[in-house]
């Protein structure tokens, strides 16, 4: 596929990494982009890709006409073309991504790597959210809807005002550390933020409480208790260094310490 001339969701996801150096030769024609035609879990994903939106449908028990599957969405923004192909269009202005990954990841790290791919697509198309429908290995399937997030599309557009520049300038990048990491937390992921409590004092001597204690019943159900009672009703994830308390999809409470991995 000729990726020249454009910014598309997947360049989107390396600009916001920071890979500018290698983006920008291909851009420019110096370098040609990587084959991938070898490379068995990009073809694992696009030979799944229809099973993953059939599974999506029929978890939701919605129907997808074929003339809303790989919907191209085009826009000129201050001179810079954008262009970006969403798996599925759907009802009420959302989009659908599909991602195929191996079982042992976690949708927490597929929402990670694939927020700004999918924050593109939500500016480009002008969708007021997406879901992000992930096969795990074969054994484990689950889907997530991302809201469009402003503040992150803006903080998208100065970098990628800036990258384009360098491309039409011809000008190399100076580096592959252009950009500062961007908080996703705020980004609502069913309806629910995550929030870091590192530099909240109350948690984290809570955490020491619930961690050091176990031992005693009695202060380890009290920390335990305490911890969930900080967990506002809009987060699905409270974490700090020491331990991380997230929502399941029942709406119940799970708290896991990162040292040990062990959950209650």
């Amino acid at each position: 596929m000729n990726r020249i001339g454009f910014i598309g969701g997947s360049d989107m996801r390396r600009i916001m990494n920071g890979d500018w150096i290698s983006l920008w030769k291909e851009k420019t024609k110096r370098k040609e982009p990587d084959d991938l035609s070898d490379v068995l879990p990009v073809q694992l994903g696009i030979y799944t890709e229809q099973f993953n939106i059939d599974w999506f449908a029929k978890d939701l028990q919605i129907s997808i006409p074929k003339e809303n599957l790989q919907c191209e969405f085009t826009l000129n923004w201050e001179g810079v073309p954008l262009k970006g192909t969403v798996d599925a269009k759907l009802r009420d202005y959302e989009i659908l991504e599909c991602k195929h990954t191996y079982d042992a990841n976690t949708m927490e790290n597929c929402i990670k790597m694939y927020m700004p791919q999918i924050q593109f697509y939500l500016w480009v198309s002008n969708a007021k959210g997406c879901y992000l429908s992930v096969l795990f290995g074969n054994r484990k399937w689950d889907c997530v809807f991302i809201q469009r997030d402003f503040d992150y599309i803006e903080k998208m557009k100065v970098y990628v005002k800036e990258f384009w520049q360098l491309v039409r300038d011809d000008e190399i990048p100076f580096g592959d550390d252009e950009v500062s990491p961007v908080s996703i937390d705020k980004i609502k992921v069913n309806g629910m933020v995550r929030r870091d409590a590192s530099s909240d004092n109350e948690f984290i001597s809570r955490c020491h409480d619930y961690i050091e204690k176990q031992e005693s019943a009695a202060s380890f159900e009290s920390a335990k208790s305490d911890l969930k009672a900080m967990v506002g009703d809009n987060e699905r994830e409270v974490y700090c260094d020491l331990l991380t308390i997230k929502r399941d999809k029942r709406g119940a409470l799970r708290i896991t310490i990162k040292e040990e991995g062990a959950t209650v």
